[in-house]
């Protein structure tokens, strides 16, 4: 246990990071920071790579190889440089936790309940890990939908939780309510913590603690090297329609504090070392899916149904600016290159905004937002609800879900390297923009 504690520390200490971005947000901190020259201008396509399914994982981007999930149930390799397909691996269900690499493998869920790693060059399976099972948030009268008595699983709980990989351990949690650490070399288990309820956040690692979030309300601390809890911090309830509970938002940490936004529309930052919260920022009932981002003393974070991107002092949570999408919803989590910032809209649409002049710089559409956007948008701009949800019957919300996603939104977070943007999209393509 100390060797593992060592080697935790040792490489949550390392400051910034490689042109290489190995996990989701890029390092086991989260940080969404990348050492890349930025596009200032409008980005054009390098080269997109089609799958037979929705993209909503986010690509690592490691020796030349973009390694992301799809829907239609493959995890793929594809060469950066031309697009060309590596590999594919395929399991049974949708692949939408973001991928991990290290140790010359790539790490993964599914929502087939398994958990896998898999040999980065080859695409060969080297071991499985099965967990008591996937399952989306539940609750009756979810949203304030019908029939009010009926169990329904949540549309919008799209995301697996995306592994984390520090020295010989990765970390992720699941469905099953259980956070696990698994050896990353054997696929053995090292320990697992349960909480009340689904674990789809992201786990993020610093300083020899594991940092998550859950459903059942609460945002745990746990010992990396033994699963021991070292602090818990409650968030908001709500039990009648469960719209205003539970933490899809992954962490980030910076500066001895950790941030993370909640369905109960708050945006937390609490001290790592205590739980103590420190401030939250309340966004009058609009969700935060998107996890946040942290550069020189500014946290900047975006909003669900308000459409809303914000920045705030990361050490008072005083607002400084906003930026109003007009209610596109953003589930998208920000990068920064240099001074610009990138970050996709359910409009899909990637959206570039110059951090200095705090302004869009530029946007990019997807394939599928240039020939269905206008379909579901109003004059105003607004997204045209009303034409795809014909009632607060469950049902129809899927369908109009469905619909609403079909124009190519972008639910991936976006990965800068080199130069170059990597980002998923419901339209099923992996878009490289340089």
């Amino acid at each position: 246990m100390k060797k593992l504690s060592l080697s935790i520390l040792l490489l949550s200490c390392i400051p910034c990071f490689s042109q290489d971005a190995a996990m989701f947000r890029g390092n086991p901190r989260h940080t969404g920071l990348y050492q890349s020259s930025p596009l200032t201008k409008p980005g054009t396509v390098k080269w997109k790579f089609a799958t037979h399914g929705m993209v909503m994982s986010s690509p690592a981007v490691v020796d030349g190889v973009a390694y992301f999930g799809s829907d239609d149930h493959n995890l793929y390799a594809v060469n950066v440089d031309t697009g060309v397909l590596k590999w594919k691996f395929a399991t049974k269900s949708r692949v939408t936790s973001s991928p991990a690499v290290a140790n010359g493998m790539v790490y993964f869920g599914s929502f087939d309940g398994n958990f896998y790693g898999v040999d980065a060059a080859s695409g060969q399976q080297k071991w499985t890990f099965r967990t008591a099972g996937e399952h989306r948030f539940t609750a009756q009268h979810l949203h304030g939908l019908q029939p009010a008595t009926e169990s329904m699983p949540d549309p919008f709980d799209f995301y697996l939780s995306s592994p984390a990989v520090v020295g010989n351990a990765v970390y992720f949690g699941s469905g099953d309510g259980n956070v696990y650490a698994l050896d990353a070399s054997a696929g053995t288990l090292n320990w697992k913590f349960h909480t009340g309820d689904v674990v789809h956040g992201s786990p993020a690692v610093a300083d020899g603690v594991v940092f998550v979030g859950s459903w059942d309300s609460y945002f745990y601390a746990l010992d990396a090297a033994n699963g021991t809890e070292r602090w818990r911090l409650k968030t908001g309830e709500d039990p009648d329609t469960h719209n205003q509970v539970g933490i899809q938002s992954s962490p980030v940490i910076a500066d001895g504090v950790v941030y993370f936004g909640c369905r109960d529309s708050n945006l937390y930052a609490v001290n790592a070392q205590t739980g103590q919260k420190k401030w939250a920022f309340s966004n009058k009932g609009s969700w935060v899916i998107a996890s946040p981002v942290v550069k020189n003393g500014k946290v900047y974070f975006a909003t669900s149904d308000s459409g809303l991107f914000r920045a705030l002092d990361a050490g008072t949570g005083a607002e400084l600016f906003s930026l109003d999408f007009k209610h596109w919803p953003m589930f998208s989590s920000p990068a920064i290159a240099g001074d610009m910032l990138y970050i996709g809209s359910h409009t899909g649409k990637l959206i570039a905004v110059n951090l200095k002049s705090q302004a869009v710089a530029w946007t990019f559409e997807t394939e599928a937002s240039k020939k269905n956007g206008a379909m579901f948008m109003k004059n105003d701009g607004t997204p045209n609800y009303e034409a795809v949800f014909a009632d607060d019957f469950y049902d129809e919300i899927v369908v109009g879900m469905t619909k609403m996603l079909g124009v190519g939104a972008i639910l991936s977070s976006p990965v800068i390297v080199n130069g170059v943007i990597y980002f998923g999209s419901t339209d099923g393509n992996l878009y490289a923009l340089q």
